[in-house]
């Protein structure tokens, strides 16, 4: 049966990053992708950021085309000073896009990234989710992104992945859409390059018995059934 799957992200990319082989597959099985990009990806850019706010978000929605979701929305949060927001702010933005798309599965951030945004959108994730009695059956898995969950210092939260999915037949797909976001991507040696997402897929497979995977660690998963 065709699922509901809802991918929830602080900026443009982090969604490639984090599970765009995964998106692509879920497209693959028919399930329903839709993408939250929640801050606007823009405070480190000189010039005028209405203008590149505007050029990232067509990237997002061509990268999005290429994974196959169906479509994205975007919040206006201040980049890299989500903080500087009410965490309820957030929480009732996430809340607004799943009462629009009740989802079954969630991709979101790792708790313990180096960027303070990625935080604020895994609480903000959690808060929304939260299992109140009635509330309908929800899997919630945090991702990896490169250059922040990797260069966060050891006194944070590690990520230790407990889910592990073959991205071999959507690893092409996945790093196709990253390269839509041509300011974002970087040369390699850097993690968030085209080589830098293939080389972590791959050690990911190796750690996993597979050709190519990405990780993911397990937020919370309730089931009504075996």
């Amino acid at each position: 049966m065709p699922r509901t799957v809802a991918a929830i992200f602080a900026h443009p990319d982090d969604e490639v990053l984090g599970c765009g082989g995964a998106i692509s597959l879920h497209a693959d099985a028919n399930d329903a992708v839709h993408i939250l990009i929640l801050a606007t990806g823009a405070a480190s850019r000189g010039g005028d950021q209405s203008t590149y706010i505007s050029e990232l978000r067509d990237q997002a929605r061509k990268a999005a085309k290429i994974l196959g979701a169906q479509d994205v929305a975007f919040g206006n949060f201040p980049d890299n000073r989500m903080d500087s927001v009410p965490l309820l702010d957030v929480v009732m933005e996430v809340e607004k896009f799943l009462e629009a798309h009740p989802a079954d599965i969630i991709y979101t951030h790792h708790a313990g990234d180096m960027n303070i945004d990625h935080l604020v959108t895994h609480r903000a994730v959690a808060t929304a989710c939260r299992p109140i009695p009635g509330t309908r059956p929800v899997e919630i898995l945090a991702c990896e992104v490169n250059s922040s969950t990797e260069w966060a210092p050891p006194t944070m939260t590690p990520f230790v992945p407990t889910d592990f999915l073959d991205i071999s037949s959507s690893l092409d797909r996945k790093i196709a859409a990253l390269e839509c976001y041509e300011n974002e991507i970087c040369d390699w040696p850097h993690p968030r390059s085209a080589k830098g997402v293939r080389v972590l897929a791959q050690w990911r497979g190796s750690q996993s018995g597979l050709e190519a995977a990405e990780a993911f660690s397990l937020v919370r998963r309730v089931r009504e059934n075996v």
